[in-house]
């Protein structure tokens, strides 16, 4: 049975209501996570210490995505949600009581093996720092933090339980804990010989808050935690075959981040770190709304995919990616034209100097180009995942991936790369030096990765097409168009207000935020004028979430 109009009306309402619920969450947490992110750059900035604090963050942190809130998050659901169907809420909770111990098991000897074994983590992403006197250091940090794999893991199960019942406020708002867990502790690092111990012990703080702040609800909603552990349930098995590829398939962009982190390790002091907070500015903008969008429409196509109604699946993917496009699409070029003063205004304060500035901008602007790929693969991933599908994804993600590793191997040696583009492409070189293009640096990693997204996304939106019918439709692409030629005009505003002689270079640090501020409105100004003129839908749709205005059929 195919859903109504008004039934599509209700999925797009539904969509951007949670969806506006979660950004606005989101929005909290990540002005608190820059604020995070600002402490631990003021403290270590760009020097061996922070390449030793992001190096053993980012090992449990990666595990934290793809085994908990990715792989676990993706094949629990649609189980969920199918059990809940089918057999009733006594089945469905018996169900969660044994998986919630049995994943605590799991976590637990998880987070054993990464303390002892953490020289081993270490070399695995890192071999290079083995010869570099951080290399102590980082093995040191990652011990402290490895025990958070324990109760994120558990906090992600239980966010993703919350979910299924379309409850998303409590889940939202758990990292607000752990970035209020970091700054509380940065405050204290004075009390430590090496303040980045006082920001690892924050790490684990914070993911025990996330799980413990999220009990209350679950126990609402009738979750009782009756202990029982057990291997053979038939759905807890289930889930098991589900998570075991999605592991490696879950995002090409994460698993080409520790590629990067491997091939950094052997670049120059503060390349790890410069990495970590283009990164983290990439994710401001990717968390904001393309990740709310990716957790509302999970359990909507899980529900579909019971249902059989695929015709409808195709509806709302083709919906989440024409406003998810038109949030994507001008935040990459923001972030590509305004790359330097984001920096300096946000970072550069103690420890971050102009020098991590400059090493920190190249690989911002390459990120900053595939984030639109990043962001509908969010959206695309979950279809595969509410079919019960996840080998697809991993073969995918593999193709992608071993791009990713080919072309890392040949920007580490950038003067090659760069001298056969000019050769080949020598009658732009004089435009990419016009347009401040950098050279690759440190920031072909980042590219690296970009281009893989691109090439996963490709892929994964012909398979589906294939096999379950076309969602990119022309209204998707003539949207896309649209959200384009408008944030063209925004970048064309950005890229000459900032560098209007005397406006924001060599201006003191209070004038360059309102300067900066006010370039970033009279280019936000531009997209959303122009998207009014070409009467672009996404306006109205997006102004919903704010409103809770009905949108148009």
């Amino acid at each position: 049975m195919q859903e109504t109009p008004s039934q599509t009306q209700q999925n797009k309402l539904h969509i951007l209501k949670h969806a506006g619920i979660i950004t606005s969450i989101t929005l909290m947490s990540r002005i608190l996570g820059y604020i995070r992110d600002q402490r631990i750059t003021f403290l270590l900035g760009t020097l061996p210490a922070s390449d030793a604090y992001t190096v053993a963050y980012r090992i449990p942190n990666l595990l934290r995505r793809l085994v908990a809130e990715g792989a676990m998050t993706a094949s629990f659901i649609p189980v969920f949600t199918h059990l809940l169907k089918e057999e009733g809420r006594e089945k469905v909770w018996e169900f969660a009581n044994k998986f919630f111990w049995t994943m605590a098991f799991v976590l637990t000897g998880l987070a054993v093996v990464g303390v002892i074994f953490s020289p081993f983590f270490i070399d695995l992403v890192a071999s290079g720092f083995r010869h570099k006197p951080s290399y102590d250091l980082t093995v040191h940090l990652n011990r402290i933090i490895f025990p958070y794999v324990f109760f994120i893991g558990l906090a992600a199960l239980a966010s993703a339980i919350l979910n299924s019942f379309h409850s998303f406020a409590v889940p939202a708002a758990t990292p607000i804990a752990l970035n209020i867990s970091i700054i509380t502790l940065s405050f204290f690092a004075f009390r430590f010989q090496e303040p980045a111990v006082a920001l690892a012990i924050g790490v684990v703080l914070g993911g025990v808050l996330q799980l413990l702040i999220q009990i209350p609800q679950l126990r609402k909603h009738g979750m009782t935690f009756q202990f029982g552990v057990s291997l053979t349930n038939p759905s807890i098995r289930k889930v098991a075959r589900l998570m075991f590829p999605v592991f490696f398939g879950v995002g090409v962009a994460q698993l080409g981040l520790i590629i990067d982190t491997q091939f950094a390790s052997y670049l120059f002091a503060g390349a790890q770190a410069s990495l970590y907070v283009a990164d983290r500015v990439m994710e401001l903008i990717l968390g904001g709304y393309a990740i709310s969008v990716a957790t509302v429409i999970l359990p909507m196509l899980s529900q579909q995919a019971a249902e059989n109604q695929i015709a409808d699946m195709r509806k709302t993917l083709a919906f989440s990616l024409r406003i998810v496009s038109f949030i994507a699409i001008p935040s990459s070029v923001g972030l590509i034209v305004l790359r330097r003063p984001i920096i300096e205004v946000l970072f550069q304060h103690g420890k971050f100097n102009a020098q991590s500035t400059a090493i920190t901008a190249p690989p911002l602007m390459y990120f900053a180009f595939g984030l639109c790929a990043f962001a509908l693969i969010k959206v695309v991933v979950p279809a595969f995942y509410s079919l019960h599908d996840t080998k697809t994804p991993v073969k995918i993600a593999a193709a992608a991936l071993s791009f990713n590793l080919i072309s890392n191997f040949l920007v580490s040696r950038p003067e090659h790369v760069e001298g056969a583009l000019k050769y080949v492409f020598g009658f732009f070189a004089g435009i990419a030096n016009t347009l401040h293009i950098p050279s690759l640096q440190n920031g072909g990693l980042a590219l690296s990765t970009s281009l893989a997204a691109y090439i996963n996304l490709s892929i994964l939106v012909y398979v589906f097409q294939k096999r379950h019918g076309r969602f990119v439709t022309r209204e998707v692409l003539v949207s896309v168009f649209k959200a384009a030629l408008s944030s063209l005009a925004m970048g064309l505003v950005c890229w000459y207000v900032i560098r209007i002689p005397g406006w924001y270079a060599n201006q003191h640090f209070a004038k360059q935020v309102i300067t900066f501020t006010i370039t970033l409105g009279l280019g936000t100004a531009a997209y959303f004028g122009l998207a009014m003129i070409m009467r672009c839908p996404e306006l109205e749709e997006v102004w919903g979430i704010a409103t809770r205005r009905k949108v148009k059929k």
